[in-house]
């Protein structure tokens, strides 16, 4: 290397070195998010910051505003720098980016230009507690509108894992396979669940949620009406996955878009609607799905055509209704359009700061909901009672006709109507819930304290033993016919759905709560952990309940519930303490 390369390739590092410091600097002289936040009672800039032109817009002012955690941070320009490169993992990406790139010089004895101002007086963020541009400051209605879109995409893809399901002994006749194989359509669509959100979670916080939700409902509705037509079963399988896989955005992006438009408490209700679309649909599946495939003028296919055509509604409400809500897109566009009014090349969103190849987004980002699974103490233990709880819902799907239909006679169709039960058990717990919740927050208002996550714990400890107690009400009298009504297992299933709602809903809220700043990735991992169990035990609980039989199988699964309850007790004693531990938890 010549000396005039060598003296470049120096000059270069020296500079590398000094914006790291001047990083690093400006890092550790700002104060951590919380206590930025919840401890300085000033502004974090006393004065609006005058961009040339920019006044005749809208000023980019820095201060705290009054909303949650989430909005104080993005109302400031450091403290929404920092969030955006803990998302992005941005200082590993700049680490690796320098030990990757090769020295270049400047020019032939050209010296560098002097440093641009201070990058935060240029960096878009909103403008405070009334922003317009904000979600959390759209319209009741709109707001009202975006929800109930995203909830009606969780809710069609949820019915369409057990829809086809009721017609497993048709497929068993007209291709000649075993039961174990028929089940395996639901197997694989569930198993789609745990795939497709590890890619959606990461993917919507770098392009937003709508180009996802648009993309997923187009995608799940093309692959069943290939399973409403197809002519063989290695058809039927690879379209069930695919419609699993690619239609399970809504999955982990409803939260996280509930989570751009509420603030804490208005979101609580939201997600506890949404979880109980996750509920309902495989519990009225087999109703709607026992019925259609009885009839004979439709038969099995119509139980996909049905399904098709439900996601096809959702295509058009993510088409014409939904518009972006993920916070750094939307000042990222402002920030495109404040750079062509002013002709103000300077002015960023922190989103912009760092542009990312395939390579690193799978490297630094498509592997966060697994680091997050894996590595966190929190999410892994509260995922396994989660999924288990999940599973037991597919499960159902198997257990509920085997009483009715096996045991106690009924006919298809009517065999599945005691899911009623368990759908009524699911929304008096989803009630107990908001009220719960309801009655806490106003307490805490007037002792002054403040909301932690583990406050959500507590219908968990409750659920964990109700849901014990109902399965095992219902496995020991159903299994009974000619001794127990059937009115008793009946009402077992009622507990067994209040059981399984207070467990599954106070979880994924605590989880959001924890890592509120990454919602589609935690609730990626969330449901790459429930989706597999629920994949799993539709394969052989039929075996289960047949060989065991239905009050030993029942019995089984009550002692796993029971060895699961100690889990919410224990985030409650040390929660804060594993949050504070937290290389991703929002401190």
């Amino acid at each position: 290397m010549s000396s005039n390369q060598h003296s470049s390739g120096k000059e270069t590092k020296t500079h590398y070195d000094q914006d790291k410091h001047d990083k690093d600097h400006s890092s550790s002289s700002s104060l951590s998010f919380a206590k930025e936040v919840s401890e300085d009672p000033k502004p974090i800039a006393g004065k609006d910051i005058e961009l040339g032109p920019l006044h005749d817009y809208n000023d980019i002012v820095s201060h705290h505003s009054q909303g949650d955690r989430l909005s104080r941070i993005e109302s400031s320009p450091v403290l929404s720098r920092q969030l955006t490169r803990k998302m992005m993992n941005m200082p590993e990406l700049a680490e690796a980016a320098y030990d990757e790139d090769v020295a270049l010089a400047w020019g032939d004895k050209r010296a560098f230009p002097p440093p641009l101002p201070n990058k935060d007086a240029y960096c878009v963020t909103f403008t405070g507690p009334n922003d317009p541009y904000n979600p959390r400051n759209y319209s009741t209605s709109k707001k009202f509108l975006y929800c109930f879109t995203a909830g009606y995409s969780a809710l069609y893809v949820s019915l369409g894992s057990a829809y086809f399901s009721q017609g497993n002994e048709e497929v068993m006749n007209k291709f000649h396979v075993g039961q174990t194989v028929a089940a395996l359509a639901t197997s694989l669509y569930v198993f789609g669940f745990a795939l497709g959100p590890i890619i959606y979670g990461p993917l919507s916080e770098l392009y937003g949620r709508k180009p996802i939700m648009v993309v997923s409902s187009f995608g799940y509705t093309v692959f069943l009406f290939a399973v409403a037509t197809a002519k063989d079963l290695q058809t039927i399988m690879l379209c069930r996955f695919f419609a699993g896989f690619i239609g399970s955005g809504p999955f982990p992006l409803a939260p996280a878009i509930m989570v751009d438009l509420l603030d804490d408490r208005p979101r609580s209700v939201a997600v506890n609607v949404f979880v109980g679309t996750i509920f309902v649909g495989p519990m009225l599946a087999p109703i709607l799905g026992g019925f259609t495939t009885k009839n004979s003028a439709l038969g099995w296919r119509w139980n996909s055509y049905f399904s098709a055509l439900v996601g096809c509604l959702a295509l058009i409400l993510n088409v014409f209704c939904l518009k972006e809500t993920h916070h750094p897109l939307i000042l990222a566009k402002r920030a495109e359009y404040l750079r062509r009014k002013t002709g103000n090349w300077g002015i960023f969103a922190p989103q912009e700061e760092l542009r990312l190849s395939l390579k690193e987004i799978a490297r630094n980002n498509l592997l966060r909901p697994l680091q997050l699974l894996f590595l966190e103490p929190i999410v892994f233990l509260v995922s396994l009672y989660n999924a288990f709880m999940y599973a037991m819902l597919y499960s159902f799907l198997t257990v509920i006709p085997l009483i009715f239909g096996g045991r106690y006679g009924w006919s298809q169709g009517v065999a599945e109507l005691p899911y009623i039960s368990m759908m009524l058990g699911v929304a008096f717990a989803g009630l107990c819930i908001i009220l719960y919740e309801k009655n806490y927050n106003h307490k805490l208002d007037t002792t002054g304290k403040k909301w932690t996550p583990e406050s959500r714990l507590p219908p968990i400890m409750v659920g964990g033993f109700v849901f014990v107690i109902g399965i095992f009400w219902l496995g020991w009298t159903g299994d009974y016919p000619n001794h127990v009504h059937w009115i008793v297992p009946v009402i077992g299933e009622f507990f067994v759905g209040v059981g399984l709602i207070l467990i599954f809903l106070p979880t994924l809220n605590y989880l959001i709560d924890c890592y509120v700043h990454v919602p589609a990735s935690i609730l990626a991992a969330n449901t790459f952990m429930r989706a597999s169990f629920g994949a799993a035990f539709p394969l052989f609980d039929t075996q289960m309940f047949t060989n065991l039989t239905i009050k030993w199988a029942a019995t089984l699964v009550g002692c796993l519930a029971a060895l699961m309850i100690p889990v919410p007790f224990l985030f409650y004693r040390y929660g804060a303490y594993v949050r504070s531990k937290s290389k991703f938890a929002l401190k």
